[in-house]
């Protein structure tokens, strides 16, 4: 190939340099051949620590910088990149984009293959993976016996096309066993987080939709673009060339229409796991608040106990009478007769607990409830304070004196329980004297 020069449209360069799927036919040449070009971009699965960087149009960001690198705790934080490598936790790998861009010289004279590859250390597919693919379908049975029956080289391309289909479904493969761990994850533990990441995937999951429908038009489109130099073939080369191409394009749609498949069952598990986060976060919300929700009952419960004697008394006063207002049905003498029963009522309970300077000490609550009729009874002397009473206060009062004054307290009592004794008779002098006068 040194030396040679090939015409090529420059929008193979500006697809393959941007990343941008693409698909057409130059320069055909009815009898000899053409110039068609390939720009496909798919998913692929790497292993995590992998050096995987961003390519777009936007041009190259390290993955240090994208979601790659991130932890699925902090996913949330982040802008969701689908141009950025989809880490997978659970099995430590990478889904990447690639790119296979070719550009295939059909000709009569001699095929060639041209192939773009960056020159940043892209996880794409090398040079040397396609020559490596091109010598396995050599030496596979089935490729082999395809070769030796048709010329086409646009069966060379199909197998390319094969790499790309293989890595698509070995990486949505890890990529529903993830889904798997986080379903898992989800029912186990029902962490608010795993939504943020459920939510990345999902908007991985919407661009691997639209890398699906590109591959489907890219096999459409070699189906369907045949080789000029098919005239030049006999007729029954020709139609085991169009059969052949039919068959091996039906088969990789047959595929990319099982992956799709794959991909909106896995979507669906996704919305399905989101819901059900959802759903356990609302019922966990709920329980917490009917906890709250009856605390709040319990104290408003309490609230009202506390104030219903205090608002049973201020609807009692503040009804209305039919002398004031003749639409009721209450009377100035229920009114009367309510207020006091309820002023008295109030009173008595009053003094009941405050009885304490009306009533001896050892008078229990039950007693004190009954203090009117008790101070009756002691006002006409039916009743009087118990002695013991007395001598308590007595005792107390004694400790509150001292020296001299407790003698002459103990004297006094002493007078007061001593009995009387008989007088002394007077002495013998005064006698006499009594006499005398």
């Amino acid at each position: 190939m040194l030396g040679a020069k090939y015409n090529i449209e420059p929008f193979f360069w500006s697809s393959s340099l941007n990343w941008i799927p693409s698909r057409y036919q130059e320069d055909p040449q009815p009898g000899r051949g053409d110039h068609i070009t390939i720009c496909l971009t798919f998913l692929r699965s790497m292993p995590k620590d992998t050096d995987a960087v961003r390519m777009d149009a936007s041009g190259v960001r390290k993955s240090s910088d994208s979601i790659a690198s991130a932890r699925p705790s902090t996913l949330s934080q982040m802008m969701i990149d689908t141009q950025a490598p989809l880490p997978l936790s659970s099995s430590g790998q990478l889904l990447v984009l690639d790119l296979l861009s070719v550009h295939l010289i059909r000709n009569t004279d001699g095929s060639t293959i041209i192939s773009y590859h960056p020159s940043l250390p892209l996880p794409t597919t090398t040079a040397k993976d396609l020559h490596q693919r091109i010598q396995f379908a050599g030496q596979s049975v089935y490729w082999q016996k395809m070769f030796q029956r048709v010329s086409d080289p646009t069966f060379v391309l199909i197998t390319f096309l094969w790499h790309a289909m293989y890595a698509w479904d070995e990486a949505l493969e890890n990529l529903y066993t993830h889904i798997c761990t986080l379903e898992t994850k989800v029912i186990e533990t029902s962490q608010m987080s795993l939504t943020s990441e459920l939510h990345v995937i999902r908007a991985h999951q919407l661009h691997y939709s639209s890398l699906l429908a590109s591959f489907t038009k890219t096999v459409e489109f070699i189906r369907d673009t045949e080789n000029p130099a098919l005239e030049s073939m006999s007729k029954e080369e020709k139609e085991e060339t169009r059969k052949m191409m039919k068959r091996e394009c039906s088969m990789l749609l047959n595929e990319i229409r099982r992956l799709d498949m794959s991909r909106k069952m896995q979507d669906k598990r996704l919305k399905n796991v989101m819901n059900l986060v959802f759903s356990s976060v609302n019922i966990t919300d709920s329980k917490r608040m009917q906890q709250m929700t009856e605390a709040a009952m319990k104290q408003v419960a309490y609230l009202t106990m506390v104030f219903l004697p205090a608002s049973f008394v201020a609807a009692v006063f503040g009804m209305n009478v039919k002398e004031i207002s003749p639409d009721t049905q209450g009377t100035l003498p229920h009114y009367v007769g309510a207020a006091l029963a309820m002023t008295l009522a109030t009173i008595w309970i009053i003094i009941a607990f405050q009885s304490q300077y009306l009533l001896p000490e050892g008078y229990s609550i039950y007693k004190r409830f009954a203090w009117p009729l008790l101070l009756l009874l002691r006002w006409i002397g039916f009743i009087k304070l118990d002695p013991s009473q007395k001598e308590n206060k007595a005792t107390k009062e004694k400790n509150h004196v001292g020296g001299t004054g407790m003698e002459l307290t103990r004297q006094e009592h002493a007078h007061v329980h001593m009995p009387k004794s008989k007088e002394a008779p007077p002495p013998a002098s005064i006698r006499e004297a009594a006499r005398g006068m």
